[in-house]
């Protein structure tokens, strides 16, 4: 598909999904679309697809995927990706601009089980904030091209001028190789993956090929719907989860927790991300395993 067909396609989505704003939470805010969520409504935000390891970066810019906590700013209120607001010091979201922003709240590479303890507290503790960034890498809503996004955004930051809110870093690579290396460097330091976007790509909710995300092993985020009771050692705990998918089917996933996880296991309700190698012919993951709870996001 040739750039022009791609923008009047992604042109097409953005009208579509402005002729729907009461349903996804949406308001017009000056002249730029502004993504609103209500207390018990879900930010309309992108979201990842998968990318195929064996296919070309030109066209896309690269960032690193982090193992943060996804986080909406509308202009007023930071958010969860679930809608629920983060009682984040008021120091913290005086400062930000008044546009949306997404991003991650991030504490560095491994520490997102620290990190996520920190912003679930409904009273946050003000020394532990000031170990947080948030990492801004899109403007919800906004008009222009991904490359254009990117550029207003750092500008947007630079004029905050807070050392902790920060814009992530979006590069170009050209072929296969080039973007394998810079996987594995990632991969080598700590890191998960890497992200890439459509540089051409106009914003557009849910899910598209223009955003994908490149992990050695992918995840996926699936419905609890049931405990299974654990045997052996695990005899009187958690044995495994019950989970649902997206298009409704069911699988049970057994490995990944710890001891604690087992004696309080995520409640029926949450939603989970799993690891997993491939798929069976049916569309359920193979050698899946638990990999967090999706609650805080």
């Amino acid at each position: 598909m040739n750039r022009l067909n791609y923008q009047t396609l992604s042109s097409l989505a953005l009208l579509l999904s402005q002729a729907f704003l009461p349903v996804a939470g949406l308001s017009l805010g000056g002249s730029a679309l502004a993504v609103q969520a209500s207390a018990d409504a879900t930010p309309a935000l992108m979201q990842a697809r998968l990318w195929q390891p064996d296919r070309s970066p030109t066209g896309f810019l690269v960032s690193e995927k982090l193992d943060g906590v996804r986080a909406f700013w509308d202009g007023q209120t930071l958010r969860f990706r679930s809608g629920r607001q983060i009682a984040a010091p008021q120091w913290f979201t005086a400062a930000l601009p008044k546009l949306a922003l997404d991003g991650e709240l991030w504490l560095a590479r491994g520490q997102f089980d620290r990190l996520s303890g920190t912003v679930r507290r409904t009273d946050p503790v003000d020394a532990q904030w000031r170990d947080i960034r948030y990492m801004v890498f899109d403007l919800p809503g906004a008009p222009g091209t991904f490359a254009d996004r990117v550029t207003r955004l750092a500008a947007a930051v630079q004029d905050a001028g807070q050392p902790w809110l920060q814009a992530v870093v979006q590069q170009r690579f050209e072929g296969v190789a080039a973007l394998q290396t810079r996987l594995k460097q990632v991969l080598a330091q700590g890191g998960e993956g890497l992200v890439l976007h459509r540089a051409d790509a106009l914003w557009s909710p849910g899910r598209s090929d223009a955003l994908l995300k490149f992990k050695p092993e992918p995840d996926e985020d699936a419905k609890v719907v049931g405990h299974l009771p654990g045997k052996g050692r695990h005899a009187g705990r958690l044995g495994a989860l019950l989970l649902e998918l997206p298009d409704g089917q069911r699988f049970a996933l057994g490995t990944g927790f710890t001891d604690l996880q087992r004696e309080t296991p995520p409640a029926i309700g949450a939603f989970v991300t799993y690891r997993y190698r491939d798929r069976t012919a049916n569309g359920l993951p193979r050698f899946a395993s638990f990999l967090r709870v999706r609650e805080a996001e």
